[in-house]
This record gives C-alpha cells, sequence and structure tokens, in this order.
C-alpha cells in the first residue's frame, strides 16, 4: 500500500490537530478526516473510508468502544487504533473485544505512533508497553468466579427457587406461608442483588449458578 489513510476520532481539539498535523507531515500517510466525537464519525466514516482509525476512548456521549464496534460492524477491514490516557486493563480488553487492532497510549512518542500505525497495517497488534505489562499482570492474578446468589438471604433464595418453577406470586405466598407483599419485597431485593430486571433473567442467573 503506497497510502495509508487515516481518520481521527478525538474530542480535545489540541490532540486532534496535533495529530492530524502529524499524519499530514508524515511520507505515506494521508489525513481522510478528523472527527470531534463518535457520532460524527459514525455518520461519515462509512462514506469517507481510511486504513485505520485513530480512536479516543473517553468520547462524549457515545464512547470510542462504541464507535469502533459500529466500524467493525459495518467495514470489518478498518483498522482500528485505540488511543487513551487510561492504563486500565478491563478498558484494554473491552476495547478489544469491540474489534480493536491495538492501544496506544496517549503519551507514546510521534515516532511510537507512526511505528503502531505500520504495525497496523502489517498484521500486527501495537501496545504501549506500559498497556501490554497491565494485560500481563491481569494474567497473573488468581480468577474466582463469584457467586451470584451468595448475596441472597435463604428466604431470598426460597423465593427465587420457586421463581425457577414458574411459581406465581400468589403461589409463592402460599407456598411459603407469607404474604403477597412479601414475595413482592423479595423479588424487588434479588432483582437489586442480582443486577437484574425481570424474572426471568433472574431465574437465568439462578440456574447458570445451580449448574456451575
Amino acid at each position: 500500500m503506497s497510502t495509508i489513510k487515516i481518520s481521527i476520532v478525538e474530542d480535545n481539539p489540541g490532540i486532534r490537530e496535533s495529530l492530524s498535523l502529524l499524519i499530514d507531515s508524515t511520507d505515506g500517510f494521508e489525513l481522510c478526516k478528523a472527527y470531534p466525537n463518535a457520532e460524527a464519525a459514525m455518520d461519515d466514516i462509512l462514506v469517507n473510508t481510511p486504513n485505520i482509525v485513530l480512536m479516543d476512548i473517553n468520547l462524549p456521549n457515545r464512547s470510542g468502544i462504541d464507535c469502533t464496534v459500529f466500524i467493525k460492524e459495518h467495514r470489518p477491514t478498518i483498522q482500528v487504533l485505540i488511543q487513551t490516557v487510561y492504563e486500565d486493563a478491563d478498558l484494554v480488553f473491552n476495547a478489544l473485544r469491540a474489534g480493536a487492532t491495538g492501544y496506544m497510549l496517549k503519551r507514546s512518542s510521534p515516532s511510537e505512533l507512526i511505528e503502531a500505525i505500520h504495525d497496523c497495517m502489517n498484521g500486527g497488534a501495537p501496545m504501549s508497553s506500559a498497556i501490554a505489562r497491565k494485560v500481563v499482570q491481569s494474567f497473573h492474578t488468581p480468577l474466582s468466579k463469584p457467586d451470584p446468589l451468595a448475596e441472597l438471604s435463604s428466604r431470598e433464595e426460597e423465593v427465587l427457587q420457586q421463581l425457577s418453577k414458574g411459581f406465581r406470586n400468589k403461589e409463592i405466598a402460599e407456598n411459603l406461608f407469607i404474604s403477597v407483599e412479601t414475595v413482592r419485597r423479595h423479588v424487588h431485593t434479588i432483582y437489586t442483588k442480582l443486577h437484574v430486571r425481570s424474572r426471568t433473567e433472574a431465574v437465568l442467573k439462578y440456574l447458570g449458578s445451580s449448574s456451575s
């Protein structure tokens, strides 16, 4: 490829201008377009199709990860190189799951960024050394699968068990010898503790935990 077409999604005007100047002044690079937010990029990037997008994560309204998902769904050949000040391992994994090719810190030097762009286009997955270290460290941390039912009281678990059998509130009240209003309170508490919004979600989480 003789020329690499690059778009920028960055809400900070100063950083956006600096990146634009870097792209414009680098042989073999062509600035396709620079966007101040994800919405502007998502409206236009499918028309002005770049080879690679330099993507900020922390954007107003829609995040850079949302924008990455959109781009990869509609133009999977476009490479997305995340640029951020964050070294959070969860953000790294979320960005990579969204389809990002690489993850660079904004404090990376211009030469490191240029090298990362070439690396992306040559099939690599560039990461700043600090980011790579965070990723490696995350694999060294023992993973324990939390039990979603651990926070439930014995009565709440009984109510949830009844829900899993398809009983309605009135039937649960009769089966457990409690009032319908008490059942409703227990169900509300179960939703809160399990971070769900419906009976179906609560039952699925219960069944998943019971089978593990």
